[in-house]
C-alpha cells in the first residue's frame, strides 16, 4: 500500500462521508458538499460502485446512495479499490523481476526488510474500518 494516501483515496472517503447518511444524493450534491471537484468525483464513484460500495442511479431521480456496511470494510480495502500501485516499492509487486538478486543469486536485504514494512503497514490499515475513519473521535 502506498505510504501516502493519494488525492483520489481521499476524495473516495469525503465521498463515502458524504453517502453515509444512507439517503440518494446526486453528484453536484456530494461535490458541494465536501468541496470535490466534479470531475474526479464521478470516475472515484465508478470505481466504487464495481466493487460494491454504491449504487447509481441515473436519470432525472437518480443519483448515488452508499450501499456497503462502512464498519465491514477497511482503510486498506478502499485503498486497494483506489490504487493501481498499492505497495511501498516496486520490488513488492507480484512478478517484479530484480535486476540485483539475478545478477548477485543471493537474497536482497533491501527487500526483505521492505516486505517486513510493507507487511506491517497492509496490518495496520486493515484494522481501521471505514467508518471509524470517518466518525470515532479518538
Amino acid at each position: 500500500m502506498n505510504l501516502i494516501i493519494t488525492r483520489e483515496t481521499d476524495y473516495a472517503l469525503r465521498i463515502l462521508r458524504a453517502l453515509s447518511d444512507g439517503q440518494q444524493i446526486t453528484t453536484e450534491s456530494i461535490c458541494k458538499r465536501e468541496l470535490l471537484p466534479q470531475q474526479f468525483v464521478y470516475k472515484i464513484l465508478k470505481k466504487m460502485e464495481r466493487a460494491g460500495y454504491v449504487q447509481i442511479t441515473r436519470g432525472t431521480d437518480g443519483g448515488c446512495r452508499l450501499i456497503a456496511n462502512l464498519k465491514d470494510k477497511s482503510l486498506y480495502d478502499l485503498i486497494e479499490i483506489m490504487e493501481a500501485d498499492k505497495r511501498i516499492s516496486s520490488c513488492m509487486q507480484p512478478g517484479f523481476i530484480c535486476e540485483w538478486r539475478l545478477t548477485h543469486g543471493s537474497s536482497c536485504m533491501v527487500h526483505n526488510r521492505l516486505r517486513q514494512i510493507q507487511d506491517v503497514l497492509d496490518t495496520e490499515l486493515r484494522k481501521h474500518s471505514l467508518h471509524q475513519m470517518l466518525f470515532d473521535n479518538e
